[in-house]
Parts: C-alpha cells; structure tokens; sequence
C-alpha cells in the first residue's frame, strides 16, 4: 500500500495505491473515486465502536488498484509511516484510511491508565505501513530533545510515538473535564520524541 496526496494541505486527498487483493479500512462517505474493479464491503447496521460507524473494507482485485479518500472536513491529509517498531497514539477522530497491516489495540494498558475506565479521545495502534490522517489545517510538528517539554490541548493533538513520554492533567481542577472529548484536559510532553499536531481546532472546526 502506497499513499500520494494532493491539493494539501487545506483541502487535501489521499490516493491509496493498492496492490492485488491488498485492503484498506475507511469511512464510505470519504471514498471520492476508485480505479474500475475496487469492491466495497460495508459494515452490517448497528456496527460501531466506542459511538462511531464501523468502517467499510474496499478490496483491490488482481490487477490492484487506487482509492481516492477525501475527508469530511477541509484540511490536511497525512501518512503516518508505521515501521513495525514503536506504535502510536492518534486522536480518535483523525483517521482516514487504515491498512490490514496496521492494527488497533484497544486494551493497551498505559491509555488505560491515562483515561482510567473511560474510552478517551486516543486510541493506539501498532503494526507497519501507512496509517493515514484527517487534519483541521495544515500538520505541524513539535521535534523534542531529550528532556524537553511541551503542553499541547487535545482537540490540536494528531498523533505522538508511544515513546514519548505523556501526562493528562486538568486546566481548571474547578471546571468541566471530559476524558472522552478532551474537554478541560492539557496533555504534557517530554522529549525525545515527535508529536504531531494540527494548526486549527477540531472540534470548532465542526462546530
């Protein structure tokens, strides 16, 4: 599976190049185009996950493929390359488009430690390939030496190495909190490490 993308990064789409029998999870409704011969197998109603619609599986035949994927939203589209070493955690509305190869892990124990008994607003993922995110705006980084620190609010956050060290905290102890949407909350860095970020906020952007 390969990735191009064009028209980034303020309305960006991602190509995804498949090649014969190769799969790829995605949202129906952000499948723009496909080469001819691309099947789509669509969840069964009332398939979801943690409140969101179970994501179609589009299928290459044996002479492969393309599927063009543009998000609901304007913004930036962004592979993340998975090498099979350290996974990530990614906000669990940035997901575009997903590869067999890339797998998620629902029970891992340190995001289970971080939202307590919740489903919060990250979920990890392990495995190799190109996992490919939505962005509200263009995609920045934040390149972290050892020992560096750096507060990012969740509804900027894109995704970050689960080598990277991360505290959930609480802006206001007094105000609304919610682990689900970020509400309230401020993640704390420190370096080394890469955390990934988008220049314009979620949730105000779908508001």
């Amino acid at each position: 599976m390969r990735i191009q993308t064009r028209h980034t990064p303020n309305f960006g789409v991602a190509r995804v190049l498949l090649s014969p029998g190769e799969a790829v999870q995605a949202a129906g409704d952000t499948m723009l185009a496909s080469s001819f011969g691309i099947t789509e197998t669509v969840p069964a109603r009332g398939g979801s996950r943690a409140g969101k619609a179970a994501p179609s599986v589009f299928n290459a035949p044996e002479g492969g493929g393309w599927i063009d994927f543009a998000p609901l939203t304007a913004g930036d589209v962004y592979p993340l390359e998975f090498t099979g070493g350290a996974g990530w955690c990614v906000s669990r509305d940035a997901i575009l488009a997903r590869p067999a190869t890339i797998r998620a892990d629902p029970g891992w124990a340190p995001l289970q430690k971080l939202f307590g008994a919740d489903s919060g607003f990250l979920e990890h993922y392990s495995g190799s390939g190109p996992l490919v995110l939505a962005a509200q705006g263009p995609v920045d980084a934040f390149e972290l030496t050892a020992g560096e620190l750096v507060t990012v609010r969740p509804d900027f956050l894109l995704a970050y190495p689960d080598t990277v060290q991360c505290r959930l905290r609480a802006v206001d102890q007094s105000g609304p909190q919610s682990v689900r949407t970020g509400e309230g909350l401020a993640l704390d860095f420190a370096g080394p490490g890469r955390v990934l970020v988008q220049a314009r906020n979620r949730r105000l952007s779908r508001g």
